[in-house]
């Protein structure tokens, strides 16, 4: 290409009445005809461009001489149906159809518009019949899109090519970037061939998927395969990747799979002795089968083993499973089955269902041998609020022996939570009307105690306060009968509580209390004297019984080898019913004081907020019936029993009752100066204690022991970073030698207090971190994910990972925070005296937990999960972990070093999902039971 080229390219323009543009596939032109029916000097270059097209996709090109060539648009017209020769003069005349002439196209006309533009300029040498982009080009045909510095197309062999450039300086720069139809290329040069579509590229870096292929030499079918030559693969994003696999040959099938042939791994640019004889990648998206690779792991107690393989099942949209196994030599093994289901605005859920035989010893010994078998069921099931408004369904269930964490799960937070619950519910709203209904399951299950509790069916209708004298439309003053309300409460429940060992034997069965209970309450408000509210109410609460519990003392049961007697317990089952009423009155207010302090002070204010409240109420003897007396010693002494202690709807309280409660609730702000107000007042408020106070009652009409036990508490979050609760319990009568009550009240025994502290509590807690430049990008992440639809697959892949996150915490790191700190203390008392001997049992228990992590260096991040018990003076269960960020691959260990179960793992891993199975892990775990 000689530069007197470009100094030409304007008497070509002169000359011309259309400029055809190319793209990487073709770039058609035509040469209209001269204004003079003269032939033109290049008559057989446009007769190769226009024989054989068809009359009706002639295109026309713009008008418009701005452009200068530089960005045109080719768009398909319809001819006129009269045969038109290059000899006919065109009009010039463009607003008309009549009178314009249009030439015929040539073979290798396209059939959709093609955009291109240069920065620089666009020349064409019609001789050679070639075009040729100068500066930044760019061209786009259908949905394919080519941009390179330099660009040209040839005519007669169909081929574009795309190539680099060099600065002063020698360096390459504008390399070509084929985007085609979702396959992009990296590249030195590239050419394609219309005609066959066929490309070769040189030097070529694409992405699929999560990985990424770099080739010498990079051949492109019409059926958009790809087969390259001298390749690496590797999920790193740098232009020289800290790891790849290297293969002579490699084939790609776009959206399917990556397949090469021998391969080796290269780490850093060095060989290492690993070779594959072949090698697959899957590129594809959305759900696909496959199998789970498992890991390799040494028990102690088990033995060797792999865990966590199997194999995941895709069963559409709405449906998923997911197997998994683990086997050790020492003859343990688990399955685990993991079903997903969801159904797009309607509901989604998943369920978990584990088993687990344990070994203990060597069979051939029988006295050292032992075997556990567990199992363990999750269920979680959400409903979609918009699906039928009105109506929720949802379930939580977590239920399973209490051995099975003990032997089958390693991670933090299920080693020190000895609890499990369950709950499924189904509620319904009536729109515009009073009425609820809610029907629910419980479970609830303490793993040290081994007692299990189970509610079902539990079923509450519920008529919310009604205010059946108040008319719809109050003229003038409102009357008081005008707020008198009136409610319903009907609850319907069935539990039982056993010992996890006789579940679905007839003891569990024999244990099973039914009941159901009615309430009724009546109440209205009065503001009296401005600043009080006057409150009086009526309740009405029936009990009905579906059983009995009788118990009574049996002289002859052998309690232990060193003592007799015992309780005996009878069931008898009919129907039974008792009730009981009240009626109260209560009267409230509110108190403000504040102190303001001089105009140079920093505090410029402290306000108190007091609450008295005070209620009387009466309540007549009408479970007289639902009492008895035990007799519970040889020495016949006798307290009173409810036949329905165990009813899970409650028991009503036996004796008259006329008491009037009170309390009094406190809150204290303060007002400080500062500079961070944008107001005029400067001014910042600040919580002292959100709530303080104390409460209690006194019952007028019972025989002895009328004053109850003082209740205090207190609580606030200081600065907002310190949240402190407290709390009490005072006793303000003495006891006497033996350690029985009597009444007499502390401060007549000379001393200046309202009562004995029986029992205390104290919890503080409070977190620090360092900033985070991208928090405001992981909070909007964050939100995104929780407006998504739960029924999202990748939604529920997320939630399934939460139990990987805990069992290995140091692969789950975050790097943008250079260290976090979060701590809690927790301090509880109490002290009983034993009746009868006068004995005091005080029972203290102080337990300070940790956690938090910081970085080494940007890359380097160590952490840690702990606690102290400060009455055993020892350290709790302590995980602690060091995680390295290998850019593309990430380290971690996991330290478990001491306690009854005590583990530790060292794990290499790539980042990737498509290389998930590509890890190497260490891990030993030791047991002392």
């Amino acid at each position: 290409m000689h530069l007197n080229h470009k100094n030409n390219y304007k008497k070509f323009l002169r000359q011309i009445y259309l400029v055809f543009a190319g793209i990487l596939i073709v770039i058609p032109f035509i040469i209209t005809a001269v204004a003079t029916p003269a032939p033109d000097a290049y008559e057989s270059f446009n007769k190769s461009f226009t024989d054989g097209v068809p009359k009706d996709t002639v295109p026309i090109p713009k008008t418009d001489s701005s452009s200068k060539g530089k960005d045109t648009t080719l768009r398909p017209v319809t001819a006129p149906a009269e045969e038109v020769t290059d000899s006919v003069p065109v009009s010039t005349d463009y607003t008309g159809t009549d009178s314009m002439f249009v030439p015929k196209l040539s073979k290798d006309s396209l059939d959709a518009p093609i955009t291109y533009k240069a920065k620089d300029s666009i020349v064409l040498v019609v001789p050679d019949k070639r075009f040729y982009f100068y500066g930044t080009a760019n061209t786009k045909y259908k949905k394919t899109t080519l941009s390179a510095e330099r660009m040209n197309y040839t005519q007669s062999t169909g081929i574009m090519e795309a190539t680099t450039a060099q600065d002063t300086a020698g360096k390459p720069y504008g390399r070509p970037q084929l985007d085609d139809n979702g396959q992009a290329f990296d590249s030195d040069t590239l050419r394609y061939n219309i005609t066959t579509q066929r490309a070769k590229i040189y030097n070529t870096r694409s992405q699929y998927g999560e990985g990424f292929v770099a080739s010498q030499q990079t051949k492109r079918e019409p059926d958009n395969s790809i087969f390259g030559f001298r390749n690496g693969y590797t999920t790193c994003n740098l232009d020289t990747p800290h790891f790849q696999f290297r293969a002579k040959k490699i084939k790609v099938i776009p959206d399917k799979l990556v397949i090469s042939g021998p391969a080796n791994l290269e780490i850093e640019g060095v060989p290492t002795p690993l070779f594959i004889p072949f090698a697959i990648f899957p590129i594809t998206h959305g759900q696909q089968s496959g199998i789970l690779v498992p890991g390799y792991v040494v028990n102690a107690q088990k033995g060797m083993g792999l865990e966590n393989g199997g194999y995941y099942i895709g069963l559409g949209d709405n449906f998923d499973l997911t197997l998994r196994g683990e086997v050790y030599s020492y003859g343990s093994w688990s399955l685990t089955a993991s079903p997903t289901y969801r159904k797009r605005y309607h509901y989604n859920g998943g369920m978990t269902l584990s088993f687990a035989n344990t070994r203990f010893g060597d069979p051939s010994v029988k006295t050292e041998f032992s075997r556990s078998r567990d199992f363990r069921v999750m269920w979680n099931h959400s409903m979609d609020s918009k699906a039928r408004p009105g109506v929720t369904f949802g379930a939580s269930v977590n239920f399973g022996t209490s051995s099975y964490n003990k032997f089958n799960v390693y991670d933090y937070s299920s080693r020190v939570n000895n609890n499990l619950g369950s709950s499924i519910s189904f509620s319904k709203t009536w729109q515009g009307k009073p009425f609820n209904f809610t029907s629910s399951l419980t479970h609830s299950q303490n793993l040290t105690t081994r007692d299990v509790n189970i509610s079902f069916p539990s079923a509450t209708f519920t008529m919310n306060t009604i205010y059946p004298f108040q008319p719809k439309e109050v003229v003038g003053r409102a009357k008081w009968y005008h707020k008198l309300g009136i409610g319903y409460n009907g609850t319907l429940q069935n539990s039982v509580t056993f010992k996890d060992s006789v579940f679905g034997k007839s003891k569990m069965f024999d244990a099973l209390q039914s009941g159901m209970k009615h309430a009724i309450p009546i109440s209205f408000s009065i503001p009296v004297f401005k600043n009080f509210t006057f409150s009086p109410s009526i309740s009405y609460s029936e009990y009905w019984f579906t059983k009995k519990t009788i118990r009574t003392f049996n002289r002859n049961k052998r309690v232990s080898i060193d003592s007799l007697g015992g309780i005996d317990t009878t069931y008898q089952s009919g129907f039974f019913s008792a009730r009981q009423a009240s009626a109260g009155v209560s009267l409230s207010t509110a108190l403000y004081g504040m102190y303001q302090f001089g105009k140079d002070s920093k505090i410029k204010a402290i306000r108190h907020v007091m609450r008295p409240t005070i209620s009387a109420s009466l309540a007549p003897d009408l479970a007289k019936n639902a009492y008895y007396d035990l007799y519970y010693t040889r020495d016949s002494q006798k307290v009173r029993q409810s036949y329905f202690t165990s009813s899970s709807v409650g028991v009503p309280s036996e004796g008259r009752s006329g008491s009037i409660s009170f309390g009094i609730d406190n809150n204290l702000e303060m007002k400080v100066f500062s500079k961070k107000d944008t107001s005029a007042n400067k001014e910042k408020k600040i919580k002292l204690l959100d709530g303080f106070g104390i409460n209690g009652s006194y019952n007028f009409l019972a025989d002895s022991f009328q004053l109850s036990n003082f209740n205090i508490y207190a609580r606030t979050n200081l600065f907002d970073k310190l949240n402190i609760t407290a709390g009490g319990t005072i006793d303000p009568y003495v006891v006497n030698a033996r350690g029985n009550r009597i009444e007499k009240y502390v401060w007549q025994d000379g001393k200046f207090s309202i009562g004995r502290l029986t029992s205390a509590n104290i919890a503080l807690s409070t977190s620090f971190q360092s900033s985070d430049k991208k928090s405001k990008q992981k909070e909007q992440e964050i939100q995104n994910i929780e407006n998504e639809q739960s029924n999202d697959a990748a939604f529920q892949a997320q939630q399934r990972q939460l139990q990987a996150v805990r069992k290995n915490p140091g692969e789950y790191v975050d790097f943008d925070i250079p260290w976090k700190l979060d701590l809690s203390y927790s301090l509880t008392y109490s002290k009983n005296i034993i009746p009868d001997s006068g004995g005091v049992v005080k029972t203290i228990t102080q337990y300070l937990a940790f956690n938090g992590d910081f970085s080494l260096t940007p890359k380097w991040k160590i952490g840690v999960n702990s606690g102290y018990n400060f009455i055993d003076n020892k350290l709790a269960y302590t995980n602690v972990y060091i995680s390295r960020d290998l850019h593309c691959w990430q380290m971690s260990i996991n330290l478990i070093p001491i306690g009854t179960y005590r583990q530790f793992s060292i794990t290499i891993s790539p980042k990737s999902g498509i290389l998930r199975d590509l890890r190497l892990n260490r891990s030993r775990t030791f047991y002392d039971l």
